[in-house]
């Protein structure tokens, strides 16, 4: 192959720093470039490190500046679609959300498409699939069930909207007369070093006594580690650069799950966490349809307030379900078609992750010394 470039957008993130590692190890790779809105200096430290093996471009900027995007795409080879907004909790405006996750995909695609971009390879998650409802069991879900999200919650909504968007773009012509060829990557619920969402469960368990939420215990789901959806990317870049395997894959979606076992986020918190004191909270909780209607009330109620008052509601619908519903997939259409095998077992994550959250504790303990000293 001759030598090739890459773009990664969103690649100062929690995944999109472990698909640059990755990359680095690519045949005949001569350039990465990483856009993001903004760089942590750590995360520029890291990257430095790399730019001994390979030019590494770091290009800060927003997904929504036509300008900059012209800018990030000129002479790319492969684009790996990342950036996004991830909301749960109505924390962040609607429109943010959809301008991000719809608006900045379709832009950064017709970008592709002046800029003669051929690959476009895009981060979507399993809450475009559901779960729709917590009475719902998923088990061992895959491709061709098409289940789709009948959410309107802004995140699984744009997401959706902006998974459609890349597959529909398949097949589009290029300005340099090639054409362009997507896929899209739906990993499960996504934990390892550095994940945002379990860094808040263990920092608020700190601040409790090292005592765990237990909002989750009826969940059934199969998380994944982030090094083996890193994995899946460059898997996928692969398979849409080879002629021989780009027709089964164009236009195509893929679940990306591992060996973690199936269990629910709260045991998976504690298996993380239990080595360095943390424990889950063993007092009682609502039952879910309990908790699914208060959550509804408490909506109804924020809509009332919100001309006069922003009231963010504590919980909502759809993370009531989201949390509380049985809800796994195979990756076998993605090892059967992308060649894809989890580059890390459960045994290899876990230890990295429990790693990573000792080492949130200890510095939790070292504060608490600093501010009595």
């Amino acid at each position: 192959m001759a030598g090739w470039s890459c773009l990664v957008t969103g690649g100062g993130g929690f995944l999109g720093q472990r698909i640059v590692h990755l990359l680095v190890e690519e045949k005949e790779l001569q350039e990465i470039r990483v856009l993001d809105k903004v760089f942590r200096p750590e995360v520029r430290e890291e990257f430095s490190k790399l730019q001994s093996k390979i030019r590494l471009t770091l290009l800060e900027g927003d997904i929504l500046d036509e300008q900059c995007l012209k800018e990030a795409c000129r002479g790319t080879s492969v684009v790996i679609h990342t950036a996004s907004v991830i909301d749960v909790m109505n924390a962040v405006q609607r429109e943010t959300i959809m301008n991000v996750n719809v608006k900045g995909t379709q832009l950064l695609l017709e970008t592709c498409v002046q800029a003669s971009v051929p690959v476009f390879i895009h981060t979507s998650t399993i809450e475009v699939a559901g779960p729709n409802s917590y009475r719902e069991i998923i088990q061992d879900g895959h491709e061709e069930e098409h289940l789709e999200t009948a959410w309107s919650s802004p995140y699984p909504y744009s997401k959706k909207l902006a998974e459609k968007a890349v597959l529909g773009a398949n097949g589009w012509a290029l300005k340099n007369g090639g054409t362009l060829y997507t896929c899209a990557l739906r990993p499960m619920y996504i934990y390892g070093e550095g994940s945002p969402l379990l860094f808040a469960h263990v920092e608020n368990a700190l601040k409790n006594n090292g005592i765990l939420t237990n909002h989750c215990k009826f969940s059934r789901v199969n998380p994944v580690y982030v090094g083996n959806v890193a994995w899946a990317h460059i898997l996928a870049l692969r398979a849409l650069r080879d002629p021989q395997k780009a027709p089964s894959i164009q236009g195509q979606f893929y679940y990306i799950s591992d060996g973690t076992p199936h269990q629910s986020y709260d045991d998976l918190n504690y298996t993380l966490g239990k080595e360095w004191g943390l424990c889950l909270d063993s007092g009682m909780s609502l039952p879910v349809s309990l908790k699914y209607w208060l959550a509804f009330l408490l909506e109804i109620v924020s809509f009332l307030l919100s001309p006069i008052y922003k009231y963010r509601p504590p919980f909502n619908c759809h993370l009531v379900t989201l949390s509380n519903s049985v809800f796994t997939f195979s990756y076998k259409k993605a090892q059967r078609e992308l060649g894809y095998e989890p580059l890390f077992t459960w045994e290899e994550a876990k230890q990295k992750t429990k790693e990573w959250v000792g080492s949130l504790v200890k510095q939790h303990k070292e504060t608490l010394k600093t501010k009595t000293h």
